[in-house]
């Protein structure tokens, strides 16, 4: 892990397209602005794990559905 400090409006370049801006810093709180392609996605990593979750569990239920489909097919 890089493990950077950065002062109010200062940035943080990752590769040539996506930036990272400290906009502000309010007690134990940052506030950050990313600029970034409108193609990659950016989430709070709670919010992307929740995504993935319910990935999984779509996945999942497709799989169960696609399974008793088959098995109905069979008989």
């Amino acid at each position: 892990m890089l493990v950077l400090t950065r002062k109010k409006d200062e940035v943080i370049k990752i590769g040539d397209d996506i930036e990272i801006t400290v906009i502000g810093i309010n007690g134990d709180q940052v506030k950050l602005g990313i600029q970034a392609p409108k193609h990659i996605e950016i989430h709070r990593k709670e919010i992307y794990l929740s995504i993935q979750e319910e990935n999984n569990a779509a996945s999942h239920s497709s799989l169960d559905f696609l399974t008793a489909l088959s098995n109905q097919l069979k008989k």
